[in-house]
């Protein structure tokens, strides 16, 4: 099985941390976000990672490497000045993500988690699988509801969406359709969002998911990276 570790953001809310170093190489604990990752999924059998850059990308084979250290191969996919969101990102990598049509997983690359990533299907049972987790104060009203093993768009109890999933390349078979004429949709390569796809499929009723009780940060915020990393020295 393959990954995507989405590190193309600008990260303009970090600043001045990422004027010099972009999100997902930013430290908690002792290494970057981006590590934990690598570990996580060194740990359960992936075995090629790749990375889609843009806000100082050189910085990331500078920094990681081939990924040999963790017993990984990365492959960089250089996005351009302007990132093709996640999406475009996805579609943009499918050629390296999934050459064979399998399965992916994909995390944000500025994110942390106690979640075991163990826990992810092989094979999800439609076209998606969602980690959601309780909704932080920044994200109070969520973003998807969880009914049973099912993610519907709306519902009594909504969750936010963790950054963690599994994906089919079949979700992307009618993106165009799906997204419309959207700014950016024409670009080559074309930049979109990934929730009008997962919203699609979700009608479809073709997106599972699990909700994640533990431990979550969105890294979006220097006092949120500080407190990370305190909490992780701490542990």
């Amino acid at each position: 099985m393959r990954a995507l570790v989405l590190a193309a953001g600008l990260g303009e809310r970090m600043r001045p941390l990422t004027l010099t170093t972009p999100k997902p190489l930013l430290e908690a604990g002792g290494k970057s976000l981006i590590a934990w990752h690598l570990e996580k999924l060194a740990a359960i059998g992936v075995d090629d990672v790749v990375l889609n850059t843009s806000w100082l990308a050189s910085k990331f084979p500078e920094a990681l490497g081939d990924g040999s250290r963790w017993g990984l191969r990365l492959h960089y996919i250089q996005e351009g000045d302007v990132p093709l969101e996640t999406g475009g990102g996805m579609w943009n990598a499918l050629g390296s993500l999934s050459p064979d049509g399998q399965p992916f997983i994909a995390v944000n690359g500025d994110i942390w988690s106690d979640y075991d990533f163990a826990r992810l299907p092989r094979e999800p049972e439609g076209l998606a699988h969602l980690v959601l987790v309780d909704n932080p104060a920044h994200n109070g009203a969520g973003d998807f509801a969880l009914e049973g093993t099912r993610v519907r768009s709306e519902g009594a109890t909504r969750l936010t969406f963790s950054g963690i999933g599994v994906y089919r390349p079949a979700l992307f078979d009618e993106w165009r359709a799906i997204v419309g004429s959207v700014a950016g949709v024409d670009a080559t390569p074309p930049r979109f969002k990934l929730a009008p796809l997962l919203r699609a499929a979700m009608r479809g009723d073709a997106v599972s998911g699990e909700h994640h009780a533990g431990k979550w940060t969105d890294v979006g915020t220097p006092q949120r990276l500080a407190a990370l990393d305190l909490e992780l020295r701490d542990s």
